[in-house]
């Protein structure tokens, strides 16, 4: 059982990198948003193909209204919070009990 242990460990562990730079690339993209970058930009496309997938359904169910401020990027830093602390715990916590 100790493979299974060491390979549900070494998932959470990928896991939890995973969530960790898709926070930092949704931190990095909006600060970028709020100096009108050049949408030719290679980096700012590379940005926007990473993070739009898990931004627009948020921008969907909540709309920007009169506030004039996209609050999809918190929202979703939140939400992966969620699966970092409830998912990653979960698994480390299930191969410790398998090894």
């Amino acid at each position: 059982m100790f493979v299974l242990g060491n390979l549900i460990l070494a998932l959470a562990v990928i896991l939890q990198y995973l969530i960790t730079i898709l926070t930092w690339v949704i931190i990095i993209r909006a600060l970028i948003s709020w100096v009108n970058p050049d949408p030719y930009n290679m980096i700012v496309q590379i940005l926007h193909r990473i993070t739009e997938p898990m931004l627009a359904p948020l921008r969907r169910l909540i709309p920007i209204g009169n506030i004039g401020i996209d609050i999809s990027p918190v929202i979703a830093i939140l939400l992966l919070w969620f699966i970092r602390l409830f998912v990653v715990n979960s698994l480390l916590t299930l191969a410790v009990r398998l090894r």
